[in-house]
């Protein structure tokens, strides 16, 4: 809508009209902040026939300009009262108060100075929004989430309009915010890991959710040192490597949903995450995920795939270290995905446990959509010099900065089990820390 419409709309006539070109954001904002009793027009290249036509119609007493030649300004506006304002380069102006009206999206502060201040003459609220819209402010979601319409006004990419989608809908993670390790919050997720039927699995099983909920607030000391937020996770292994082929074959036994359900409603109860781990054995990863849809479209549970357990036709468990190809793993991340656009549910975790490079072949290939938050585990075990070099090793391939990276403790089988200040001190900082 140009100015001269919202003219038409507002006004019958007008004691005072500003002008400025709609180009000149500078002389916009001091004719904003001086305050105009009356309509804004924006002038094109110049003062062309429907812009005169509505001074003509609006009959102002004054007229208010900034940014034009004195001479020029003298000719156009011969038959009007005008005032020339000297250009404030550092003039703003607030459009606060407008609360749950229409909302405009735009991706360059120039071009959202004269759309601010149209839209504060018809009560539309206007944001400047560069990169991911799920990155913006607590302050700013919320008010495109209430607002009764929202108009992406600039060209932005396909990922926009779901990722507006997902603010809309207002499902963020636990611990709040819509990205899980977004630059302005430093988030580290610290997990038990096991399965819910018993200690022999991992830390896990060795209580119930509702005591699980209480150990992970012990377990999780220190590992705020550095000024990141903790937040506190179940990760369970929804699939268990098995010695025997089972009914099915896949060498992989399958956790029911209403075993895994209670540690999900728990964790959903007292602002935790989850995260449910594959061990498929000669069975596909997307086949097993597919298993546990139902969590995995809540915004609080995430997917985490074990290559160590992936098995080769012919091969079982224990006798070799599994592998999995980029191909595989990359049919999981666009159904992941897909759930995330079609839920319009926060940054999904994507966990792949890795501790030797075979494990994971092409792994350069591996893609990381914006949907998902793709992070590597290094859940190496053994001396603290023996993991520091898996680490190193793992976090030094060229491929390295395109993942998150976790780090896990073993409490029986490492030696020591490190501290919070020794997996603190190698990098990248580890953003998920599990315990076994």
């Amino acid at each position: 809508m140009s100015s001269i419409e919202i003219s038409k709309v507002i006004y019958e006539c007008a004691h005072e009209v500003g002008l400025a070109f709609a180009n000149d954001p500078a002389a916009i904002s001091t004719l904003m902040s001086r305050g105009i009793r009356g309509p804004l027009l924006l002038v094109g290249p110049w003062f062309d026939i429907p812009l005169m036509g509505e001074l003509a119609r609006l009959g102002p007493e004054r007229i208010v300009a900034a940014g034009f030649d004195e001479l020029a300004l003298r000719y156009a506006l011969a038959d009007f009262t005008y005032e020339q304002l000297a250009v404030d380069q550092q003039a703003t102006f607030s459009t606060e108060g407008l609360t749950n009206g229409p909302v405009w999206i735009v991706d360059n502060a120039d071009k959202a100075v004269p759309l601010k201040a149209l839209g504060h003459q018809i009560g539309v609220e206007v944001f400047t929004v560069s990169g991911d819209l799920r990155a913006l402010s607590p302050e700013i979601r919320n008010a495109i989430a209430g607002a009764s319409q929202v108009e992406l006004l600039s060209e932005f990419n396909d990922d926009a309009v779901w990722q507006l989608e997902v603010v809309r809908r207002g499902n963020e993670l636990p611990g709040g915010g819509l990205l899980l390790f977004d630059a302005g919050f430093s988030r580290r997720m610290v997990a038990m890991y096991g399965h819910p039927s018993g200690p022999g699995l991992g830390v896990l099983g060795e209580q119930s959710p509702e005591e699980g909920v209480e150990r992970l607030r012990s377990i999780a000391e220190g590992y705020d040192a550095d000024g990141s937020v903790v937040l506190p996770t179940f990760e369970i292994i929804a699939t268990v490597a098995s010695a025997g082929p089972g009914d099915d074959g896949d060498y992989s036994a399958e956790t029911t949903r209403d075993e895994i359900r209670p540690w999900v409603e728990t964790a959903a109860a007292n602002d935790m995450y989850v995260v449910l781990d594959l061990q498929p054995g000669r069975t596909d990863y997307l086949t097993q995920a597919k298993m546990y849809e139902e969590f995995l479209r809540l915004p609080h549970v995430g997917l985490a795939l074990d290559p160590e357990w992936r098995l080769k036709p012919h091969e079982v468990h224990l006798r070799q270290i599994g592998t999995v190809d980029a191909a595989e793993i990359n049919e999981v991340v666009e159904w992941l995905a897909g759930i995330v656009r079609e839920e319009a549910l926060p940054q999904k975790l994507l966990i792949l446990h890795q501790f030797r490079l075979q494990m994971i072949t092409n792994r350069d290939q591996v893609e990381t959509p914006p949907e998902l938050a793709v992070l590597v585990h290094m859940d190496g075990q053994g001396p603290l010099r023996d993991k520091y070099n898996t680490w190193n090793l793992l976090t030094r391939q060229p491929d390295a900065d395109r993942f998150y990276w976790g780090w896990k403790n073993f409490y029986d089988e490492d030696i020591p089990t490190a501290n919070p200040e020794q997996v603190l001190i190698v990098a990248p900082s580890p953003v998920f820390v599990s315990f076994q």
